[in-house]
């Protein structure tokens, strides 16, 4: 009874407008999670006039010049020690680093891994699908591995996994129209965190971004998280007020 309250009052902010981010609870681990509507200005953030931007107060800097300012925003996908993105980037349109699509190494070679496409509509892709599909994506950025795919868990995941760390990632509705950014506040294996994409929020389809160095910049839940800089960044674009 529990998990179904818990399920319940995570759904609801899906279909009814609500607070864009916000802190809940899954299987007594707490998550925070923020949700971006594809009528609204959602960007990838890498390269500034000095190099990688590397943190949201660089992005902010930028942005200030539009007189617009970060609404949200989270790291968004691994990266090189340089902090060059690992796999597929796609900024304004154009491809700055190419899709990878065979197996390897570490999480991000864990396939199947996938693709978060920003277009007119928000989508999670395999990546070899989206290597024979090649949608168009104002915004792309790749990673791995995916949590959810198709309304099914990653066949590697272990629902008794002990290999547990702080996670981020995205899902998508069926539909395009909503995307879910999601980070727990407390340490969590892979299968649970897949689990309440698919089970919680009810979204077909989820892809990694990262552990441990995970960041959130969420002023409505007072997060600014800073540390080592990082590689992608997805954030809202907003006016100032």
């Amino acid at each position: 009874m529990r998990w179904l309250l818990a399920a319940l009052f995570v759904v609801l902010p899906l279909v009814a407008k609500a607070q864009t981010c916000w802190n809940t609870t899954f299987e007594e681990a707490s998550f925070s999670l923020c949700r971006v509507a594809n009528t609204e200005d959602l960007r990838l953030f890498h390269l500034g006039s000095d190099g990688n931007l590397g943190s949201f107060d660089a992005v902010n800097d930028q942005l200030a010049a539009e007189g617009a300012t970060l609404g949200f925003a989270m790291n968004a996908g691994m990266y090189h020690p340089d902090r060059r993105p690992v796999g597929l980037y796609v900024e304004d349109s154009s491809a700055q680093t190419r899709l990878v699509t065979r197996a390897g190494p570490g999480n991000f070679g864990l396939l199947p891994n996938g693709v978060f496409c920003i277009g007119d509509r928000f989508s999670i892709v395999e990546s070899r699908r989206f290597s024979k599909t090649n949608p168009k994506c104002r915004y792309a950025t790749q990673s791995g591995p995916m949590l959810v795919i198709e309304n099914q868990l990653h066949p590697r995941f272990l629902p008794d996994s002990d290999s547990e760390n702080i996670r981020n990632g995205v899902g998508v509705s069926a539909d395009g129209r909503i995307a879910m950014f999601v980070m727990s506040n407390t340490p969590v294996n892979f299968h649970r965190f897949a689990r309440f994409f698919r089970d919680a929020l009810g979204l077909p389809n989820a892809l990694y971004f990262d552990g441990r160095i995970s960041r959130l910049f969420a002023p409505t839940l007072g997060r600014h998280d800073v540390g080592f800089p990082m590689g992608p960044i997805v954030g809202t674009v907003v006016a100032k007020g």
